[in-house]
């Protein structure tokens, strides 16, 4: 009976549904976060009778024909792009990208990473690198003896000391842009990786060529919707009870064929 695996790919559907909504929630609060999406698609079609077919019986040609889908199936779990809402939170090294553009920095393997999570810190060496000790491409380090930095929207770095008026150039911070920025694979702690889909980095002072700008003092909020995705869940919820009705209701015919005397 096709019902019964209709069905068990409906549920196994909604049950990837759910999981990639309960991630959203659960990154609710995570800087810099994208909520994901799950997408379908129908599966193949049985013919048994093809439209625009012959009807033996009197020559006419069928209108619609006989298709009997198969189920449903995942295509994709894609990232949908949104600025999340600009949280002040006064550090000196929190900067919030506004508009498009991702920071780059490298992994201990030596391979690029990106990401938008702007919660930078300073090593004991003074290098500027993120909450996991990755350093951000270009390499800066803030001296010292340097009493406050400043960046600006174009991410140019400025040291201030206490025995001089002029502030120090130390350097200035790069953004990186894709043409298809939901090809980046995910690889967790706010980091993201070229691929073939993404294409290949396009690396650019912030506020150039389509790329956002730099807010010192800000952390990029989580842009997840809270009441969409419980309302999604709702509605994935749903869809998983009906599919077991189907299977129930496909077990209670088959129960009643084999009671058959």
């Amino acid at each position: 009976m096709r019902a019964l695996q209709i069905a068990a790919a409906g549920m196994s559907a909604q049950q990837m549904r759910v999981e990639v909504i309960s991630n959203n929630l659960a990154n609710m609060n995570t800087t810099g976060y994208n909520p994901r999406r799950a997408e379908f698609a129908d599966l193949h079609y049985q013919q048994l009778a093809r439209p625009g077919t012959i009807n033996a019986s009197d020559g006419t040609i069928l209108p619609t024909g006989v298709q009997l889908g198969l189920g449903v199936r995942a295509t994709s779990v894609s990232m949908l792009l949104g600025q999340g809402a600009l949280s002040e939170t006064g550090g000196d090294l929190d900067i919030a990208i506004e508009g498009s553009g991702y920071l780059e920095v490298t992994l201990p393997d030596g391979r690029a990473a990106y990401t938008r999570d702007g919660g930078l810190k300073r090593s004991g060496d003074g290098l500027i690198v993120t909450a996991d000790g990755h350093a951000v491409v270009p390499e800066i380090t803030i001296p010292r003896d340097a009493r406050s930095i400043s960046i600006n929207a174009e991410g140019e770095i400025f040291a201030y000391f206490s025995d001089r008026i002029e502030p120090e150039s130390l350097g200035q911070f790069t953004l990186a842009g894709f043409t298809n920025p939901r090809g980046l694979e995910a690889i967790g702690s706010n980091l993201f990786l070229e691929t073939e889909a993404s294409g290949p980095s396009n690396v650019t002072t912030p506020g150039q060529d389509g790329l956002g700008f730099l807010r010192q003092g800000f952390l990029e909020d989580s842009s997840v919707d809270a009441v969409r995705e419980v309302t999604d869940l709702i509605e994935a919820q749903r869809g998983y009870e009906l599919n077991s009705k189907v299977i129930t209701a496909a077990d209670q015919m088959l129960g009643a064929m084999v009671q058959v005397r």
